[in-house]
């Protein structure tokens, strides 16, 4: 552990210097002097951490066949890769665990100080930046060292341009340098500033990083790679969070804050524990293809000896919950530092089990010889002719998705329910309005049509419909964010920012102003239509599971966004006359009636890379397909946008009712009180002006409506 020095002892502002609005504070970090550190003890966590990772890494990697003698006559890397490969990317995934709990912490678990971090957070955020220089490094490294393995060449006889070849034209390559190249910026936000928004971006930068190599790696082989690769980044994500912050917490044992901040991370770790086993077990079940493969193969074992171990974490998390949390509530900080050192040492070793088991052969194999062509492009065999069955009886889940709409819907239920016990109403219509949406979104991308959406134009393009127009007006329907801010609760300590504070800033921010100035959102939808279908895009989106994750994202987002501007009620969109509302309605209406029809006067094939490879034998020709979509593009969005535009004309009624009984209240004052209204006073404004150009007739007075 590096030395812990108090921001008194620093003679002058430094670039390295604690925030100076933060010393208000010094007193919680307890700092005695320059030398003084966390604690003797502290110093042997990441030794025995570090000793018991490497020690299940070798047997992990041993008993799982990842240490198989080469056969004479293949290529081999030699001694060097075979063991430096494993033991770097162990070293990156925990560099990059504690980067992200470091962060974490300071922004969202440890309170602030205004606008800054607090003390300890300042302390937090200088070795996130060290941490995070180690993580690029290392991310680097794994690029020489991946190609070494691939060609089963020395890395010493690897020529620097076959490296860069790899890292600039292979996903793999591409995503380990897209890693570095993230936690090198995320090395410089830790280090530049010391405000809590600062240290925000740094950590979702942070969590996004840690994900571009699970897009690539041992998952996207697999098949079925929509469960597979999203249950991965899954799990990489809830790991990263449940551990690093543990990590953090000890590092700042010695807060007064970390009673508080230890609760706000116990619902954290227990949100973590459940997504790291649901995201885990959907992904052993892809890679195992059976559940006798838990006791007939090398790879069940490690995975049975990891299911062990995150029970054992499990028990040790309600330990913390029902004994170390009192104890520090009442003091006794002991305790807790034991339990969580125990409990990092046991997570080290795990990390070890993991990055053996990414190492080691599967019962299903990511490479077959004899793949089936489709079953590597789409994840799945290619589906038969659609019936409704089909369409609703084979699903084909994947677990961000799911992940969304299942989350969403607890929480939307969990603040109707503190509401109502609270002795507040909630429209039972805007309930069901998101529940619907929410059941929507997850029925056209997990049930059997997103299979179909794969393969035909026509069912991509109906869900595309219904992802941008019918899901998102539902969804707005549902006014989340009024309902968040109504019953999401402030924290105690009025130094921590909570989640609804962090939505009032979001709500608030230059970004939010940004994204909902009506031309913005309209450019923002549109470009979902012409962009997407106009261009090269669209086949390379279908080709990558990320870039198609991205391509739903953006249907649900943009629409989301328009139909908030247009029907919204919740605060923190721009407030426009509706005059204008129904104006960027009607264009919206128009641009996406001409996209339709430009499209059904296309000639050529649309994304012909793909489609061409994956076109059913079943199915119609691809232009016959193509000018079904268009129709479908064309015809689909009039109910949709004639039930928007009659919401917008409810609105505006309601509003000039609205307007005119002000103005009708601020009258009747003015007359009880003996006061000139506006409208008093604006009559008299003209009068005088037309007095003063010499025309007796030139104003006239704007008489009351009643």
């Amino acid at each position: 552990m590096s030395d812990i020095r108090s921001p008194q002892a620093e003679p002058s502002p430094t670039p390295d210097a604690p925030p100076t609005t933060a010393v208000r504070d010094v007193p919680s970090v307890k700092a005695p002097g320059p030398g003084h550190r966390f604690g003797s003890g502290a110093a042997l966590v990441p030794l025995a951490a570090a000793a018991a990772a490497a020690a299940v890494l070798l047997i992990a990697l041993r008993a799982g066949g990842a240490l198989a003698v080469a056969i004479p006559g293949l290529p081999d890397p030699g001694p060097v890769t075979t063991w430096a490969l494993p033991s770097i990317r162990l070293l990156g995934d925990a560099l990059a665990t504690v980067t992200v709990g470091l962060l974490v912490t300071a922004a969202f678990l440890l309170p602030g100080d205004g606008s800054s971090v607090s003390p300890h957070g300042w302390l937090l955020l200088r070795r996130a930046g060290l941490l995070a220089a180690g993580w690029a490094a290392a991310a680097l490294t794994l690029i020489t060292l991946t190609v070494s393995d691939l060609l089963g060449v020395p890395p010493q006889r690897l020529s620097p341009a076959t490296v860069l070849s790899f890292a600039s034209s292979i996903a793999q390559g591409q995503a380990l340098l897209l890693q570095a190249g993230l936690a090198v910026t995320v090395a410089v936000l830790a280090r530049v500033g010391v405000s809590r928004g600062l240290a925000a971006t740094a950590a979702v930068l942070a969590l996004v990083a840690v994900t571009p190599p699970a897009f690539t790696g041992h998952a996207a082989g697999a098949g079925n790679h929509q469960t597979a690769v999203s249950s991965l980044v899954l799990h990489i994500l809830a790991a990263a969070l449940w551990v690093g912050a543990l990590a953090a917490l000890l590092m700042v044992r010695r807060s007064r804050q970390l009673a508080d901040a230890a609760a706000r991370y116990s619902r954290l770790a227990l949100g973590c524990f459940v997504a790291v086993a649901v995201s885990g077990l959907a992904n052993a079940a892809v890679r195992l293809g059976g559940t006798e493969q838990l006791w007939q193969s090398r790879y069940g074992w490690l995975v049975c000896g990891k299911f062990l171990a995150l029970t054992v974490l499990g028990l040790v998390g309600a330990a913390h919950r029902s004994r170390t949390l009192p104890a520090l509530r009442a003091g006794r900080r002991g305790a807790f530092a034991r339990l969580a050192a125990g409990e990092l040492v046991l997570f080290a070793a795990i990390f070890g089990l993991a990055v053996a088991l990414s190492r080691s052969p599967t019962p299903v194999a990511s490479d077959p010889v004899d793949a089936d062509p489709i079953t590597e492009l789409l994840g799945f065999s290619m589906p038969a002719a659609p019936t409704p069955g089909t369409l609703l009886g084979r699903p084909l889940p994947d677990l961000f998705f799911l992940t969304v709409a299942t989350v969403g819907a607890y929480a939307y239920l969990a603040g109707v329910r503190r509401l109502r016990q609270a002795g507040h109403s909630w429209p039972t219509a805007r309930t069901a309005s998101w529940l619907a949406g929410l059941l929507v979104f997850a029925a056209f991308t997990g049930l059997g049509f997103a299979r179909y959406a794969y393969v035909l134009f026509s069912a991509h393009m109906a869900q595309h419909m219904v992802l941008s127009m019918v899901v998102p007006i539902l969804l707005v329907g549902g006014a989340p964010v009024t309902l968040a801010l109504r019953a999401l609760r402030r924290p105690v300590d009025p130094r921590v920012r909570g989640a609804r504070e962090w939505l009032l800033r979001a709500l608030h921010s230059r970004p939010t102003r940004l994204l909902t100035h009506p031309v913005v959102a309209l450019a923002l939808y549109t470009s979902g239509l012409f962009g997407l279908y106009f261009s090269d895009l669209l086949g390379t989106l279908m080709r990558s599971h990320l870039g198609h994750l991205a391509m739903v994202a953006h249907f649900v987002v943009s629409g989301y966004l328009l139909f908030w501007v247009l029907i919204g009620i919740d605060p923190g969109r721009r407030r426009v006359p509706h005059p204008i509302l129904v104006l960027v309605h009607l264009i919206a209406m128009m641009a996406h009636g001409f996209f339709g029809l430009a499209l059904m006067q296309t000639t050529t094939v649309i994304a012909p890379d793909w489609y061409i490879s994956v076109h059913p034998g079943w199915a119609a020709p691809l232009l016959e397909d193509q000018q079904l979509g268009a129709g479908i593009a064309w015809a689909f969005g009039e109910l949709p946008a004639a039930f928007v535009m009659g919401l917008l004309v409810r609105q505006w009624i309601r509003a000039d009712r609205r307007e005119q009984l002000r103005l009708d209240r601020a009258a009747d004052r003015a007359a009880a009180t003996g006061e000139e209204d506006d409208l008093a006073r604006y009559n008299a404004f003209l009068a005088d002006a037309s007095r003063s150009s010499g025309d007796g007739h030139g104003g006239g007075e704007i008489r009351r409506r009643r």
